[in-house]
């Protein structure tokens, strides 16, 4: 755990607006309500200077309007993925007995939609901000930024937060197991994963492990990407689809647990001798695939340490107030070889040293 100089934290007030602008004070609440008079040229420019700030308007009315409410802003991409629940759960676990409770909005892996969230969520004047990674749109980087409570980042160290930070470095892990699938002697591999635009997680797995196996002399020899969610059927279908048109990869290597379990699947429906005709591995380490034929090599991502930590920052923060000091914690990827990357180790599904 590091820690850094605390940012200020004065929240933005309808003066510094009304001064960027050049308007009156009443002018901009007057656009910020849509009420009133106001020529569009005049609308348009403070709109646009609210949202370089970062400026959220405050909903609580009255006698409130100083005061924060007792509740945490959650913002996770998804709720249909079985990673975030995990997280939720590690929340929830942290928050307990501090009087803090947790409001969950959903991003969609979509950096427009987390703005809109965001927004929303600030104006309620929460306690404090956990959001899922650390890439997001230039407005709603200016809102957390801007925000005069803790935030923290979560699920990824692998860059400059705003504020604090949780979670693990996702190109060591792509690296851990890129060097684990060398040192099992596998030599003609394939990767199977999401389209990586937006989910920047993904892509720096894919980044560390690629650059791991440059360096043992090795490359990814073909890949098979889907769109949308991920479920059995999906890696099914991904693996029938790349085996076919690469019938000699002895390795298969899936950005997450559900698509490498469909893989799995369709291996040993196909009759292919895993690990010793073609090796799998996947991440996440999801706990419900637990009863597969054979247990899955795997990185398991830490999901709820990640959150039950990050919730007891916001605590932490919450006590403290302005004084609160940024935390970075990084967490240690935990790489399970399983029983389908090491040949000849069926009685496998030990943590691998590496990484622990």
């Amino acid at each position: 755990m590091t820690h850094a100089s605390p940012r200020p934290r004065r929240p933005l007030t309808l003066r510094d607006v009304s001064e960027a602008s050049g308007v009156s004070e009443m002018t901009v609440s007057r656009v910020l309500r849509n009420t009133g008079d106001v020529s569009g040229a005049t609308r348009a420019r403070v709109l646009a200077v609210a949202k370089a700030l970062g400026y959220v308007p405050n909903k609580i009315a009255g006698s409130l309007a100083s005061q924060r409410v007792n509740l945490v802003a959650v913002i996770i991409p998804s709720l249909s993925n079985m990673v975030f629940p995990e997280v939720l759960n590690g929340i929830n676990a942290g928050l307990e007995g501090t009087g803090l409770q947790p409001v969950v909005g959903v991003s969609r892996y979509d950096p427009a939609h987390e703005e809109k969230v965001l927004y929303e969520m600030l104006s309620w004047r929460p306690s404090g901000i956990i959001i899922a990674g650390l890439e997001h749109s230039q407005a709603a980087r200016a809102m957390l930024r801007a925000a005069d409570v803790s935030v923290v980042e979560i699920m990824d160290v692998d860059g400059e937060p705003v504020d604090s930070v949780v979670g693990i470095s996702h190109r060591r892990a792509g690296a851990e197991m890129a060097q684990a699938i060398a040192r099992a002697g596998y030599r003609r591999i394939g990767f199977l994963g999401t389209t990586m635009p937006m989910d920047h997680r993904a892509r720096k797995r894919f980044e560390g492990f690629t650059g791991a196996l440059a360096r043992a002399g090795l490359e990814v020899a073909d890949q098979e990407f889907y769109s949308g969610g991920s479920g059995l059927l999906k890696g099914r279908e991904m693996t029938r689809a790349i085996l076919r048109r690469s019938p000699d990869l002895d390795f298969l290597y899936y950005s997450n647990d559900m698509i490498a379990a469909g893989g799995l699947l369709h291996c040993v429906d196909a009759g292919l001798d895993v690990p010793g005709r073609i090796g799998l591995a996947g991440f996440n380490g999801i706990e419900l695939l637990d009863g597969l034929p054979l247990a899955l090599a795997t990185t398991d991502a830490c999901r709820r340490e990640i959150g039950e930590k990050a919730a007891a920052i916001i605590a932490r923060a919450a006590e403290a107030g302005p004084a609160a000091r940024p935390e970075r914690i990084a967490l240690a990827p935990r790489l399970s070889v399983g029983q389908t990357l090491l040949r000849g180790a069926l009685g496998g599904g030990q943590d691998s040293p590496v990484g622990v």
